[in-house]
């Protein structure tokens, strides 16, 4: 037994020595993990990729509110929401929504754009409401009610060859059940198992796998939280698994977050302040596939007060007969959202960002916005340029109390975003680095989205032997998709070869990189 160990000690100190006489390019090989497919841009929300950073720091950075561009059309709506992206319809040409509705009608309503900002309802002719089909709800069934006709998620397949099932949609009905149509308007339920999720959920279509991504509201140990379910062909759907949920550290965060609230006048109170019932939950879950990610934007419900059906401070209250009769049936709740911002590889496992500061979050009163409590997250990210565009539902209060006493209390609302603009690596005056991991190169011609106005962004080349092998210009300027040129050696040189890049940034923040 002895010699067979001194054997077999003999053989492992030979296969080390071995590796370690191997060039790093070689020992890389083996273990191909990093990769960058051509044109695929490479974005700094995780590790992924990254073997060396120096002085620089990550920034978040929030979107532009542009406001409400869908309002409430009076008088049979009074809250106009949304749970989905707008879709671009190629046929049509013409960007398409659909809403979700209460007032004297809850239900799915539709609109249509040619240039995202500027919405018309068309009459449809589906529904009666008020006596008059001159509306623009859409339903699978007319003789149905809220909220078996609503039809919640929707997405745009130009892959599937059956025409009748360009369009895709989940309907809140028993769960959320797969729905199909040819133009967005004219409905028709599948004969599959609706999927299993509460009152909210979001629905995405990555089109580089072809997969279906709804998120679906479940529970967990602080309330709501978010499982993802998948599918391939809109039919079979993948187990939910639970995603991302609200933990211990949310609950701290959330105390403090809603004390600044009461003690901010800019912001828009909950009715209730009652410390007892204070909780963070996972409400709702925007998933969608960006470049090499998904993107991640929870929404985490800050909950001020949860007050019983019984709690007489109701009658010392000037509430309507209709709030008075709903908060005497289930009680009330108070509270407030925001979106934060993570980031996954494999829809498993997630990292949300940026210390879970707010990516979006309600506007202050007196800005004339909608979203003054409540806010839903966006189901994708628009690019229009070098632009995202996210579509966001806000209301204007959240509990029975509020919604009872505000004449049009949601909106649907547009935030734009530099392109690949989440976070950002910085620095200032004093130069910091960046080094990939080694990879193959897969083009010949390199791209940034930097800015740096008062600064510049230097780039090296390194072979598979972490020789430098060329180095650019420096790019100096706000520069969203600039080629590099190079100074010294050519990146072109070694197309298919296994390289890393090397950035050096002064007084400028980084976004992202790219190959072609």
């Amino acid at each position: 037994m002895r010699q067979v160990n001194h054997i077999l000690a003999v053989v492992l100190v030979i296969a080390f020595t071995l590796t370690m006489a191997l060039p790093w390019s070689a020992a890389w090989a083996a273990d191909p993990a990093f990769q960058v497919p051509a044109g695929e841009r490479q974005l700094f929300l995780d590790e992924v990729g990254i073997a060396h950073i120096g002085n620089l720091h990550r920034t978040l950075h929030k979107p532009n509110k542009k406001g409400a561009v869908i309002r409430p059309t009076p008088p049979y709506e009074k809250i106009q929401g949304v749970h989905c992206a707008p879709a671009w319809d190629p046929q049509a040409e013409l960007w398409k929504i659909w809403l979700v509705n209460s007032g004297d009608y809850s239900g799915t309503a539709y609109a249509q754009s040619k240039d995202g900002l500027h919405w018309t309802k068309p009459v449809l002719s589906q529904v009666e409401v008020n006596g008059s089909k001159e509306n623009n709800y859409i339903t699978i069934d007319p003789t149905l009610s809220w909220p078996a006709n609503a039809i919640m998620n929707v997405v745009i397949d130009p892959d599937d060859p059956d025409p009748s099932r360009r369009f895709k949609g989940l309907a809140h009905a028993s769960g959320r059940e797969p729905v199909v149509s040819a133009d967005g308007i004219n409905w028709r339920k599948l004969d599959v198992k609706p999927l299993r999720s509460a009152d909210m959920s979001s629905l995405s279509y990555d089109r580089k796998t072809g997969t279906f991504i709804a998120a679906l509201k479940t529970f967990s140990r602080y309330g709501r939280a978010q499982a993802i379910s998948t599918s391939k062909d809109f039919k079979s759907w993948t187990e939910p698994k639970l995603a991302m949920e609200a933990d211990d550290l949310d609950q701290e965060l959330g105390r403090q977050r809603i004390k600044a609230r009461f003690a901010d006048p800019t912001l828009d109170p909950p009715e209730y302040d009652i410390p007892e019932t204070y909780n963070v939950d996972l409400y709702g879950l925007g998933v969608f596939r960006y470049e090499g990610l998904y993107i991640g934007l929870p929404m985490m419900f800050h909950r001020t007060a949860r007050v019983p059906k019984d709690w007489p401070g109701f009658d010392e209250m000037e509430l309507s007969d209709e709030v008075l009769k709903n908060v005497r049936a289930h009680g009330d709740w108070t509270g407030f959202h925001h979106l934060q911002l993570a980031v996954s590889r494999d829809l498993s496992n997630w990292q949300r960002l940026a210390e879970r500061r707010p990516f979006l979050e309600t506007s202050p009163l007196g800005s004339g916005a909608y979203d003054l409590q409540t806010l839903s997250p966006p189901s994708d990210a628009i690019v229009r340029g070098d632009e995202l565009w996210f579509y966001y539902g806000g209301n204007q209060g959240y509990a029975f109390i509020s919604i009872g006493t505000a004449h049009d209390g949601g909106a649907v609302h547009l935030a734009v975003l530099r392109r690949d603009g989440f976070i950002s690596l910085d620095a200032g005056e004093q130069a910091g680095t960046i080094q990939t991991e080694p990879f193959k190169l897969p083009g010949t011609k390199l791209f940034v989205n930097v800015d740096a106005l008062n600064g510049d962004l230097r780039i090296e080349l390194l072979n598979g032997d972490g020789k430098v092998v060329a180095k650019s210009k420096p790019l100096t300027g706000d520069l969203l998709r600039e080629p590099v040129t190079w100074a010294e050696g050519n990146i072109a040189d070694l197309k298919g070869q296994t390289a890393s890049l090397r950035f050096t940034l002064r007084n400028g923040q980084f976004y992202s990189y790219w190959l072609e």
